[in-house]
């Protein structure tokens, strides 16, 4: 979906459908569920937050969903790939497994390491970023978004 069909979209839904950036936040270091249910869910919740990106007024806010969308993707493929680990190196972050069970993937996930970093700062007002950097940002989340559902959606074929 483009920038602007989500737009589109986003304003004739009602209010309701609407989801807060404080909803969408969850930690960069999680457990990773490994069931189906949970990759749909998290791959629904990453299109509920480029829906957020879309819609959101600051760009600011638009960057923050945007990222939490390509987050929220990442982990759908840990769940979908990921084993559980005994004892090991300790906790890993989303984007450093992400290049470990998906490699095909570590080229965008080098670069949403990058922008993980700028969430942070940018959640923390230490730094705001501008129209088009978080209209970047949107578009590659949807992107990775989009490659991500196609990945896991042959690997379920």
């Amino acid at each position: 979906m483009t920038a602007m069909a989500a737009h589109t979209s986003a304003a004739s839904a009602s209010a309701s459908v609407a989801i807060s950036t404080a909803q969408l936040q969850t930690q960069e270091q999680i457990p990773v569920p490994v069931d189906g249910g949970s990759v749909n869910a998290l791959l629904a919740a990453a299109r509920r937050a480029l829906l957020e990106a879309a819609i959101a007024p600051d760009p600011s806010r638009r960057f923050v969903a945007a990222d939490l969308a390509a987050l929220r993707a990442a982990t759908a493929v840990l769940a979908a790939r990921a084993r559980a680990r005994q004892g090991g190196r300790g906790p890993r972050g989303v984007w450093q497994l992400l290049s470990a069970v998906a490699p095909e993937l570590s080229e965008w996930s080098d670069f949403f390491t990058i922008t993980a970093g700028m969430r942070a700062a940018v959640e923390a007002g230490a730094a705001g970023v501008g129209e088009r950097e978080a209209d970047d940002l949107m578009r590659d989340a949807e992107l990775f978004c989009a490659r991500v559902a196609s990945m896991l959606t042959r690997e379920a074929g």
